[in-house]
């Protein structure tokens, strides 16, 4: 089968780690990068860090209003995959490039195969909803990673083509967590993050570590209520470790905003060490799914800055580790006391890096076997 794969977003990058190899194997891939994310630091890295091989074709398309870049990629992609006429067109997740790639090729009739199918935060202000449902929708395969996600797509009435496979992110979390639990890897992030945050100490315990990125987090009311709350729960003693994505730190200058001394900006980082510092944290504070899904699998404290989440099963398996609690600074103030008390923290970050256990999903084999058989 020949098969082209659109990527375009580090999660994405993350997610295409993990299956790309298994097709590759297996089948004709053809493997193409928009550009969403088209910034090095965003983007670049994890092409090396991940043993990715360069695209075979890269769009380039990147910046602008969400329409601007959509219809960019509309645009971009039209002729590679008329070039290409690939057997089946390969998405993954939520953003504009799965959106551009699940509609340009069901305009060519060609079949949709859609990794993290049948995610819903139900909130359609989200543009990361509409991707997603308008995905689904043009889908041949469906590959979902939970039940809760085949149980949604029964509900909007499809069946067809539908198949359960878990979280190709978890396989990827198995392969490297092993090579992250050790504490003493804090040195060389501590090395790797010295130009932006110099003086920065990072022991088990005894930082927090956040995300923000998500498009509904930059309008200038919600930028002023996260960095309230992040400067809430930073200490002297215990900072928040902040990896600031390229537009939000566009949108936080664009409005005027300083964060507070205790949170500690740095550069994007790459996979591992992303998943290193979730590790040996206190706890995470994010928007991100993709983080959200690494803490409850590292049983990390995860609490999420969003109204609603798409990953509800994570949050109900987490036995509390998990919380939405929106921007509400004395929520997660609240919760941090109960989740990583300052005098526990430590010995809970150690033991918990000490007897990680992380199986993977098996997701990847999964989807390569439904692929091998055919469409639906």
């Amino acid at each position: 089968m020949r098969i082209v794969s659109v990527v375009g977003t580090r999660p994405q990058l993350i997610k295409a780690a993990a299956l790309l190899p298994a097709i590759r194997e297996r089948h004709d891939e053809v493997f193409v990068d928009t550009g969403q994310h088209w910034d090095e630091s965003m983007a670049g890295v994890f092409f090396a860090e991940l043993g990715l091989p360069r695209p075979d074709h890269s769009l380039g398309v990147g910046g602008g209003s969400q329409a601007e870049q959509v219809a960019r990629m509309l645009l971009a992609l039209g002729p590679v995959l008329e070039a290409e006429r690939p057997d089946a067109v390969l998405v993954y997740g939520d953003t504009n490039s799965t959106l551009a790639g699940a509609l340009v090729a069901a305009k060519l009739g060609l079949p949709v195969a859609h990794v993290e199918a049948g995610l819903r935060s139900f909130d359609r202000r989200m543009p990361e909803e509409v991707n997603r449902v308008v995905a689904d929708h043009l889908s041949a395969w469906l590959f979902a990673p939970t039940p809760a996600a085949v149980a949604n797509l029964a509900a909007e009435g499809i069946e067809r083509g539908v198949s359960l496979v878990g979280d190709v992110l978890q396989d990827l979390a198995a392969r490297t967590a092993e090579a992250v639990r050790d504490p003493a890897v804090l040195v060389g992030i501590e090395a790797l993050l010295r130009a932006d945050a110099p003086g920065l100490r990072l022991e088990p315990g005894g930082y927090l570590l956040a995300t923000v990125h998500r498009a509904a987090n930059r309008d200038p009311v919600a930028l002023r209520a996260w960095s309230d709350l992040l400067a809430a729960v930073a200490r002297p003693d215990r900072p928040v470790l902040l990896p600031l994505h390229p537009g939000t730190a566009g949108a936080l200058g664009d409005a005027g905003i300083v964060l507070a001394t205790d949170v500690r900006v740095v550069a994007p980082v790459g996979y591992r060490t992303a998943l290193a510092l979730q590790l040996h944290s206190a706890a995470v504070l994010t928007d991100s799914g993709g983080v959200q899904r690494e803490a409850a699998w590292l049983g990390v404290p995860c609490l999420i800055l969003r109204d609603t989440t798409e990953w509800q099963e994570a949050v109900e398996a987490s036995g509390g580790l998990m919380v939405v609690v929106g921007l509400d600074a004395e929520r997660a103030r609240a919760e941090l006391a109960r989740l990583a008390p300052p005098d526990l923290a430590q010995a809970i970050a150690r033991d918990r890096a000490s007897t990680l256990d992380l199986p993977p999903a098996g997701a990847v084999g999964r989807i390569v076997a439904a692929l091998d058989a055919g469409r639906p």
